[in-house]
């Protein structure tokens, strides 16, 4: 992934430091296009489909990050990374409930932000490319096409974020087995479970709303208590395509 020029959307209304995390990106081979307001933002999708990610600011004129953040999980599927000020922990929860795949704290180390963005690509094709696992997973009416990223319950396409997708394709393939948030956070979000992250807890509740709306119960998916969550062993069927 490293040697592919990957084309990333930044939007911030600092102007300087826009410019900062620019000129270090491009160095480290990213392509980059930028815009300082989240109305300017969609704009820039609807114009290019061929963004590879969104790091998005939250508090910015106009349209601010949230807002610019529903209207792109309207339409798009592009991952989404948010930038938050010191001390934003409810607009973190909130980023990751309407859909962000993740989030990193202002002021934000270029280093992390570029690592950052490679974790939450990489972990886009993590399940795609591994020969341990099947293309196909099928249990309880929910069907997941890893090679196409697509879920269908009861024959019923739903829209997934990247997170979410892979949330639930390890669910799937562990079915019967509880897995910590330990796990869920370091083989999803590919980083440590620190203390006070929600994140993992966060995926998957939206994940467990998305079934449910779909058709198929929120029990389904339990969370273990101290534990982790699991996913229901009964009627496993993977096929290897």
């Amino acid at each position: 992934m490293e040697n592919t020029r990957l084309h990333i959307l930044l939007v911030d209304d600092d102007t300087e430091l826009c410019e900062l995390l620019t000129e270090f990106l491009e160095n480290d081979s990213f392509q980059v296009s930028s815009c300082h307001d989240g109305f300017s933002a969609l704009e820039a999708l609807q114009k290019d489909h061929q963004f590879s990610i969104v790091v998005l600011d939250i508090m910015m004129p106009r349209i601010n990050g949230l807002e610019a953040l529903q209207a792109i999980r309207a339409q798009h599927n592009v991952p989404v990374i948010m930038l938050t000020g010191r001390g934003g922990d409810i607009d973190r929860i909130v980023g990751l409930e309407m859909g962000a795949d993740d989030y990193l704290g202002k002021p934000c180390n270029p280093r992390e932000l570029a690592a950052r963005v490679r974790a939450v690509l990489r972990r886009g094709q993590l399940y795609v490319n591994s020969d341990a696992n099947s293309i196909f997973l099928k249990i309880h009416g929910i069907e997941l096409n890893r090679a196409q990223r697509q879920v269908k319950v009861h024959d019923q396409l739903i829209e997934l974020t990247g997170a979410e997708f892979n949330v639930l394709a390890l669910l799937m393939q562990s079915a019967g087995r509880i897995l910590s948030k330990k796990e869920l956070t370091e083989k999803v979000l590919q980083r440590k479970l620190v203390a006070y992250d929600r994140s993992i807890d966060v995926h998957v509740s939206r994940l467990r709303q998305k079934l449910a709306k779909a058709g198929q119960g929120k029990n389904l998916v339990r969370a273990i208590r101290g534990l982790g969550y699991q996913m229901d062993a009964e009627e496993k069927n993977i096929n290897d395509g």
